[in-house]
């Protein structure tokens, strides 16, 4: 193993691990608002939502991810959409995470006992005000440990957009490999940063859940 390259390089991909910090990020809030908006319409009381909430999610998780960054990449100027490869990144993990969510939540939302909503009805609330003050703080709790799996594949996911030159960890090594000849000790360095984000980010998740889970 070639130390002083290590060493000579990890410097670049410490920038590198900044940029796939940034994608994973943006990603995620994207896909949570996307699933927040998708989980609403699946459960809508009206048919035409709870179709278009299942046609998002049986779009985007029946296509692979790769596709849909490159559908918007590339083909996007043909229809109008000019987005740079970091903006065209962001936009086609965070829709496609956002699909995954979208079920998390839904799931999460419907394992709450039903005669909750109608014990608080009885009580006087709105139906707004049941889901908002009974059973949604009870599905937070649920969603929380799913939420974390999605999360941590989403960081690894933001190694696709390599294939259109966002300058995170995957691209980079693959870049000075290039130069290199050294794959194994560019890939190893990477795998030891994408490691190291994805534990952090799993601490601070089983730390959330602790402080919600259920007695």
């Amino acid at each position: 193993m070639d130390i002083d390259l290590i060493l000579r390089v990890y410097p670049y991909f410490l920038e590198a691990a900044v940029v796939t910090i940034e994608l994973s990020v943006l990603t995620i809030l994207l896909g949570l608002i996307c699933g927040a908006l998708g989980a609403a319409a699946r459960l809508s009381r009206f048919k035409t939502l709870r179709f278009l909430g299942a046609a998002y999610v049986s779009l985007f998780r029946g296509t692979p991810a790769l596709i849909q960054i490159f559908l918007l990449y590339f083909g996007g100027p043909q229809i109008g959409i000019q987005l740079d490869a970091f903006e065209a990144g962001v936009i086609a993990l965070g829709v496609n995470i956002g699909a995954y969510m979208t079920e998390t939540m839904r799931g999460a939302i419907i394992a709450i006992d039903h005669g909750q909503t109608e014990a608080a009805r009885t009580l006087g609330l709105s139906r707004a005000q049941a889901f908002r003050k009974v059973v949604l703080p009870q599905a937070l709790r649920l969603m929380i440990r799913p939420l974390g799996v999605n999360i941590n594949a989403q960081i690894k996911g933001t190694a696709l957009v390599a294939a259109i030159s966002v300058v995170e960890l995957t691209y980079t090594a693959q870049r000075y490999i290039g130069s290199t000849y050294k794959p194994f000790e560019m890939f190893l360095l990477a795998g030891v940063l994408y490691l190291i984000i994805i534990t952090v980010t799993g601490k601070v998740i089983s730390f959330l859940d602790r402080r919600v889970r259920l007695p």
